[in-house]
Formats: C-alpha cells, sequence, structure tokens
C-alpha cells in the first residue's frame, strides 16, 4: 500500500510546536510502515492548503497516515481529516467531527458528565462574556480550552482563591482568546488509557490503563503533582510511564468500562487516548479526550500495547493501518492500491562545462548545473514512478521539445544571454501549452533584474536597503549617500561580481569599481547601501502562498574582515571564512520578520513552486530584502535550499517532489478543464 504520511514538525520546543512531532518519532513512524511492507510518503503538513491538496494529488496514496495538529484555530485538528475526506482520501484516525469535540475540552465533559461518568465541575470563559465567580470549590485548574500537550499550564495554573482565580483567567484569555476552562482541581494521580480499535476486541479497543510517576527529585521542586508543560516538553526525563498503572482491579475494571462508554459515545476511529484524575480515596474523575495521542516512541500507549500482544511500534502501527483500511473499505475499493498515474517529465538544463576556481576566472556559466546535479534530479524524479527526458537548453530547444511527448517539465535552465534569459524556456513552454515548475516568465525576468525587484518588494511593504543603478562611473551621487556601499551586477546569479572588494569605502573606490563591473558584464551595476548585520537565506516552497522554510544563516567567523559579504568565492568552494546555521538561531520575533519578509517578498514577484529570498539586518536588526532567487541552486548536499530543506527534516527526493506537485496539480487541471471542453 502507498501511505502519505501527514504530520507537523516540531523545530523548537515551544508552546506554538509543543503538539508537534519530533523527528524522531517521524522516523520511527515512518519506519514502522516500511518494515510493514508499505511505500512511505512523508509531508510535513504546515503551510497554506494549496500546498497540502497538490502533493496530495500528485502521491494519490491508497492511504493516508495522519498525526498533524495544524498551528492555529479551534478547529485546527479537523481540517485535516474533513480535507483528505472532500479529496476522497483514506485516513487513520476520526473523522473531522470528532476532532472538533475533542479538542473543545468544554463541549467533551458536557458531552461525558451527561452520559454520567465523573468529570471535575468546571466554568468556561471566553472574552466577550461577561465575567461570574463560579460555583466552584477551590483549588481550581486554569487551561486553555482549546489546546493540548499542557500547553498554558504550569505550576501557577492552580489557583486558590476568587480574587486570584479573576486575574488568572484574564492573564490566560490574552494570550488564548478562543476560550479558557475552570475546573476544580484533583488531587491525586494521572492515569491515561489508551486506544487501538481493533488491538482488543474483548474490551472494545480499550488497552490497560497507564501511570505516571513523577520521580521524588523534581516532584519536591513543585507545590502540586501535575503533568504540566515544563514536565512534559522540557523536563520529559522526570516523568516515568508504568504499565501496570499501579491501581486497583476495581479502579480498572472502571476505567475499562467508563472509557468504552466514552469512546463508543464520542466516536473515536482508530485510536485514542483518555485521561483520568484517580483521588487517594479511588474516585475516578474524567479529565480530557485526546483523539490524536502522542506516537513518540516510549509513549504510554505502546506500553500499553504490549501488554495486549502488541510488543513492537510496528505492530500498533499496523492495528491503526488495519483499523483504517477496515473502516473505509480501502482494501474492496481499490483493489489494494491505487491506480498510477505514469507521466512523461521533462528536465530541462543548461550544463556546466566552464568551472571557474577563482573569482577571476570566466564565471559565464557559474549559474549552469553540473551532471551529477541534473542526474541527481533526473533520480529522484524516476523515483515517482515518472519517465525522464532530459533536454539540456540550447538554442534549438524550441525543435527539440515541439518535437518530444511529455506531459511536464522539471525547469532548472537559467538561459544563454539577455537579461530576461531566465524566461526563455518558460515562454517556449507556455506558448507550446506544456506545463512547468517553478515560476512564470514574468516573475523569472524581474527577479534577476534586482533594482527592478527591489522597487516591487518596496511596494509591497518591504524594506531593502537604499539602492541605485550606475554605468559609467561618472554619474552624479545621491545626496545622502553614506559609505560603504556594496556593488554588483543588476542582473547575475550565483553571487557573479559579488567580491570582498565589492564593498567600497569611498568615491573614488565606487566610481572605479562600477566602471570596472559595467566593462564585464555589460550591464547596469547595482549599488546598495551596505548592511552590517546578520545575513539569512529562506527557502520557499509552495504555488503562491508559499510555506517558508527554516532560515539558514551565512555566519562570518572572520573577526578580521570589516565589512564581510557573502561572495563568489565562497559559493566556488568551502572556506574557513563562513559557516552555515540551519536551522538559524532566532528568537521568535526575529524569525516572524524573516518569515514575514521572505513570505511577502515572494508573493510581491509572483514566485509560484519554489523559491529561495535572502536577507540582512541592518544596525538596528531590522530585516531588509536583499534579492529572490526563483530558480534557486539544487547540488545534493551543496546549495542553500538543499542544506535548508535538510534542516527541516525533508531529504532531497522529497524537496524535488515538493517542487513537482503544484506542477502536477497544474497538469491535472488542465486535463480536467480539456476534457468538460471535449
Amino acid at each position: 500500500m502507498k501511505i502519505v504520511f501527514t504530520y507537523n514538525l516540531q523545530h523548537t520546543i515551544s508552546e506554538e510546536e509543543a503538539e508537534f512531532d519530533r523527528p524522531e518519532t517521524i522516523d520511527a513512524l515512518s519506519a514502522a510502515m516500511r518494515q510493514l511492507g508499505h511505500e512511505v510518503e512523508l509531508l510535513e503538513a504546515s503551510g497554506p492548503a494549496t500546498r497540502l491538496v497538490a502533493r496530495l494529488e500528485a502521491l494519490s496514496p491508497d492511504m493516508v497516515f495522519n498525526t498533524a495538529e495544524g498551528r492555529t484555530g479551534r478547529y485546527r485538528e479537523a481540517f485535516f481529516p474533513a480535507l483528505f475526506d472532500q479529496l476522497g482520501l483514506p485516513f487513520t484516525g476520526s473523522d473531522a467531527h470528532v476532532c472538533t469535540v475533542t479538542l473543545d475540552k468544554h463541549l467533551t465533559k458536557l458531552t461525558v458528565a451527561a452520559h454520567g461518568i465523573p468529570t471535575p465541575r468546571w466554568a468556561y470563559f471566553e472574552p466577550e462574556r461577561a465575567w461570574y465567580d463560579p460555583e466552584l470549590t477551590y483549588p481550581v485548574m486554569v487551561k486553555p480550552n482549546f489546546e493540548g500537550s499542557s500547553k498554558g499550564i504550569t505550576q501557577d495554573s492552580i489557583i486558590d482563591d476568587p480574587v486570584a482565580l479573576r486575574g488568572a483567567v484574564r492573564e490566560l484569555l490574552a494570550r488564548y482568546p478562543s476560550g479558557v476552562l475552570v475546573e476544580e482541581f484533583i488531587t491525586g494521580k494521572d492515569v491515561a488509557v489508551p486506544f487501538l480499535e481493533k488491538a482488543s476486541p474483548k474490551t472494545n479497543g480499550v488497552l490497560p490503563p497507564v501511570g505516571y510517576h513523577i520521580d521524588a527529585v523534581e516532584a519536591a521542586k513543585r507545590r502540586y503533582n501535575i503533568y504540566d508543560f515544563d514536565l512534559k516538553q522540557i523536563h520529559s526525563e522526570a516523568v516515568s510511564v508504568h504499565v501496570p498503572a499501579g491501581i486497583t482491579p476495581e479502579q480498572e475494571r472502571m476505567l475499562l468500562a467508563y472509557s468504552q462508554k466514552i469512546y463508543t459515545t464520542i466516536g473515536l476511529r482508530d485510536l485514542g487516548r483518555i485521561d483520568y484524575r484517580i483521588t487517594p480515596d479511588g474516585r475516578i474523575y474524567f479529565i480530557e479526550i485526546n483523539a490524536l495521542p502522542s506516537l513518540e516512541p516510549g509513549s504510554g500507549i505502546y506500553l500499553s500495547a504490549a501488554q495486549a500482544g502488541l510488543p513492537t511500534i510496528a505492530d500498533v502501527v499496523k492495528q491503526i493501518l488495519n483499523s483504517a483500511a477496515l473502516r473505509q473499505n480501502v482494501a474492496m475499493r481499490r483493489n489494494g492500491a491505487r491506480k498510477k498515474q505514469i507521466l512523461r517529465v521533462g528536465l530541462t538544463f543548461n550544463l556546466k562545462r566552464i568551472v571557474p576556481h577563482s573569482e577571476s576566472d570566466d564565471d559565464s556559466e557559474a549559474e549552469y548545473d553540473s551532471p551529477t546535479t541534473v542526474n541527481s534530479i533526473a533520480e529522484a524524479i524516476a523515483s515517482y514512478g515518472h519517465e525522464v527526458i532530459p533536454m539540456e537548453a540550447t538554442a534549438d530547444f524550441l525543435s527539440v521539445i515541439s518535437s518530444t511527448p511529455v506531459d511536464f517539465v522539471f525547469n532548472i535552465a537559467e538561459g544563454l544571454a539577455g537579461r530576461n534569459r531566465e524566461s526563455h524556456v518558460p515562454s517556449i513552454l507556455e506558448l507550446l501549452d506544456i506545463p512547468y515548475t517553478g515560476s512564470d516568465p514574468a516573475t523569472l525576468s524581474l527577479a534577476l533584474d534586482k533594482g527592478l525587484s527591489k522597487r516591487i518588494v518596496l511596494q509591497a511593504g518591504v524594506s531593502t536597503p537604499k539602492f541605485w543603478l550606475m554605468r559609467t562611473g561618472r554619474e552624479r551621487l545621491p545626496r545622502d549617500l553614506e559609505f560603504p556601499v556594496l556593488v554588483k551586477p543588476v542582473a547575475e546569479g550565483s553571487s557573479k561580481g559579488v567580491l570582498d572588494k565589492s564593498v567600497v569605502e569611498n568615491e573614488a573606490e565606487l566610481r572605479e569599481a562600477v566602471n570596472k563591473m559595467y566593462a564585464r558584464y555589460l550591464q547596469p551595476v547595482l549599488v546598495e547601501e551596505f548592511l552590517p548585520g546578520r545575513e539569512f537565506t529562506l527557502g520557499l516552497l509552495g504555488e503562491y502562498r508559499p510555506i517558508v522554510l527554516p532560515p539558514m544563516e551565512i555566519v562570518f567567523v572572520n573577526p578580521e574582515k570589516k565589512n564581510p559579504v557573502y561572495s563568489f568565492e565562497h559559493k566556488l568552494t568551502a572556506v574557513d571564512e563562513i559557516r552555515y546555521d540551519t536551522p538559524a538561531k532566532v528568537d521568535p520575533a526575529l524569525l516572524r520578520d524573516l518569515e514575514r519578509v521572505a513570505r511577502n517578498s515572494f508573493i510581491a514577484l509572483g514566485c509560484r513552486d519554489v523559491g529561495r529570498v535572502d536577507v540582512r539586518l541592518d544596525k538596528k536588526g531590522k530585516v531588509h530584502f536583499i534579492e529572490c532567487n526563483p530558480l534557486p541552486g539544487l547540488t545534493p548536499g551543496w546549495s542553500d535550499l538543499c542544506l535548508i530543506a535538510q534542516s527541516a527534516n525533508m531529504d532531497y527526493r522529497t524537496l524535488i517532489g515538493e517542487i513537482m506537485a503544484p506542477a502536477i496539480r497544474r497538469l491535472k487541471s488542465s486535463q480536467r478543464a480539456k476534457k468538460r471542453r471535449d
């Protein structure tokens, strides 16, 4: 079976990503699926829906194995199951309705309490609702109503009096405006009851209870014995999971009965987990239910499943897949597999034959690709089952492509000459009505011209260093000119013409540098304010509204360099003067600014499918657009975009698949339109 594994990747230990999967979890689950004999494709589900749909349509799986939580909103967990339903794709886990109910703690408690199951008394607050003093017994716990993974829960979440409660609710609503739950705090121990629908027929899928124990050293530091955010995300080593749970047979019997009723009432499918609290005198209280429980190695569901005769991660994954397949009748409807569409993919490129070894060498083919890169891309495309037809974009390309039947083109061709050179191949493809990867001719022409692209992003509200164009070196200089400035060709890529000496300190150096650069490249010279701050590059994937991959910082490590730049020499060979930090070490505020500038620049220039945006900080730390490359290098293990993708847990094959997916979507959309016309 062909499985697409959808997930959200955790990049940082933060509340925003607390519910997301760590790389080791993704690796363990995908390895388990492959161990079971399935073909597995990884799909990080963050970003716009258009990207996700395109990727799913391109991959056409038999089953989606879903752990994606979503990033924002009260219905974030429901979004993905709803989307899969709309696309007609079988998937693991509960449907959108169940995910909506279970993420809403207030609604879940109303449902569970109506069926006679004990739950702590509670009150629910939203920003627009008037404050009232809830008739609850103190102490109480205050927590976000629509969050999981103990987000928003700390030692200060336990409140002892009504006055403090009002302030705590107001403060938490400011952080989580969707709603806040206040419930009576139950002293005792945490117990969870996992669920694997087809794993234990005698108990209707309810597995043995799991107990959580905080070690004595850590417990002594805490006022309350609660499994808060700090314990779950930062000091998880202080919590041990036990099966058996250390409870009485009668308590286990009651937990089994309660859980069977809850799972049936709520309508969970395939897997789940219910959290309870048991008081010192043995009373059991329902706390909440999780339709997307943790599948991290070592989590309670695996220990519990082992007691039911399922000792490995692969055994648990098999039960989840079998349950979903049986429920959705996958084998009967698909006869075991979806029909795969094999596409003929043209691979257009310009082959590098002149390899410069120093800044003074011929750099006319610096933007072209090596045979290694071309072959790597071809192998990645072929790994998806497609036929690859390599086509070098020479002067006779029009006649070649006209006589070569292809379904779509994977384009990395840089063009032969002129500032519109990158648009030549896409223009021909549009003339022949052949879909292709990457941006259209207009965007490619605009982005290559650094002056034009800067004017466009400025209109979109994106900051860029002060700049102007020169040709002869004799032009009048702006009155507000401040040195140093950076000098570079206006329409070149791969840092051609950008050298250490491109940063000039005075008027004489500037005029000389412009004169020499114009003579060499025969095009206007861009002169821009030199920014002394940190330098980053960001990769983007998607059609029009992209996902922004983690930033990479180009770190200049030579303290003797007064005004360092990411130069042509750096891209020729690895040197000791720079290092690449990926993902970059940035605080949340800077990360948001970096992503905003990259995304807004990408959109303003009309990019699609793939791109890379270079930015730099000024002396005050403000992010400025430098340039955009809608045809970024794709040399495995070398090119900036490839290194960035690796840091996002995306291997080279997946990166190529991400770039292809929108083109395949456009191809299928075109095919459907033609069929309707016919």
